[in-house]
């Protein structure tokens, strides 16, 4: 993967994922390390991210990073 890669994250899974622990999106932006605008962003399909965004995403989930990549 390029230095600028961005993949699609599965916002979908994302926000089930988020919701399942019972978390706002503040609450995994504060886990995560990652702008909930961000994670907003993520779960409406707008855009890709960085894969060391979608592991600092998973680490926070305790999911695999593979977890969140859509198809």
């Amino acid at each position: 993967m390029g230095i600028h890669t961005l993949v699609r994250i599965d916002g979908e899974k994302l926000r089930r994922l988020r919701e399942r622990r019972l978390w706002l999106i503040g609450d995994l932006a504060e886990r995560s390390g990652v702008h909930r605008n961000l994670i907003s962003t993520y779960e409406h399909g707008k855009s890709g991210a960085h894969p060391d965004t979608i592991r600092k995403l998973a680490k926070a989930l305790d999911v695999d990073p593979t977890e969140l990549v859509g198809e």
